[in-house]
């Protein structure tokens, strides 16, 4: 693939064909977990690997295996990649762990990952396909992020709540009291809060692309306005 390829993949997972914002994939997690920024980061970093895992996997083994088994190989690759994330997560993170509680497990059943195996990774190289799940799980994670912090505030006035959890008992210097004495919001922790911060995500979004795109086709107005 050429350096415009690389360039495309890219842009498709963090902006243009973003998981979170356009294809509104993987949603029951995204606003389940998105309460705190640290819960979001630790659910977008475990899908982020499971995509970059599985989409080499399924890359490599694609020539072995025949259309009509593909799709039931690829949730037993998923799963494993999953099933050993949720191992070491159980390890190392265990106070996380117990906070995002089944929705480490249903990884599995993210209809990003199966689609990108199924849509990319059983088409293209291996690095092509790592480039693809990093790319996709990044986005997916910088959207949890961006909804995890909003909801934090609103809801609880605070930002990287609980970092412990992540970082270790040293970590908890990275809470920051961004609206002090507040009492909280408390529909922006609850799922309908979840709902509408995710509409003004891509609100937003629409927003941008619209003014990008009106920026873009303005110079060949005013060219085809001079030529005339």
């Amino acid at each position: 693939m050429n350096a415009v390829s690389h360039k495309k993949i890219i842009l498709d997972g963090l902006w243009q064909n973003n998981p979170g914002l356009i294809q509104l994939l993987g949603l029951c997690p995204l606003l389940a977990v998105s309460a705190t920024v640290v819960n979001a980061l630790g659910l977008g970093l475990a899908t982020m690997t499971t995509l970059v895992l599985s989409n080499m996997i399924i890359s490599a083994i694609r020539p072995v295996v025949s259309d009509e088994i593909r799709l039931p190989v690829f949730m037993i690759v998923i799963a494993s990649a999953v099933t050993a994330i949720e191992i070491l997560m159980n390890a190392y993170f265990h106070e996380l762990y117990l906070v995002l509680g089944i929705f480490i497990p249903l990884i599995v059943t993210n209809c990003v990952i199966i689609g990108r195996a199924e849509a990319f990774a059983s088409k293209n190289t291996i690095g092509i396909s790592a480039l693809d799940g990093l790319m996709m799980g990044l986005g997916f994670t910088l959207v949890l992020l961006a909804l995890g912090g909003m909801r934090e505030i609103l809801g609880q006035g605070t930002l990287m709540a609980n970092a412990e959890l992540m970082f270790g008992p040293r970590a908890e210097w990275l809470t920051i009291q961004v609206l002090p004495e507040y009492r909280g919001f408390l529909l922006a922790l609850l799922p309908p809060g979840a709902f509408i911060g995710l509409g003004l995500l891509i609100a937003i979004k629409n927003i941008i692309d619209k003014q990008l795109s009106s920026q873009s086709t303005l110079p060949v107005t005013r060219e085809v306005a001079t030529t005339a």
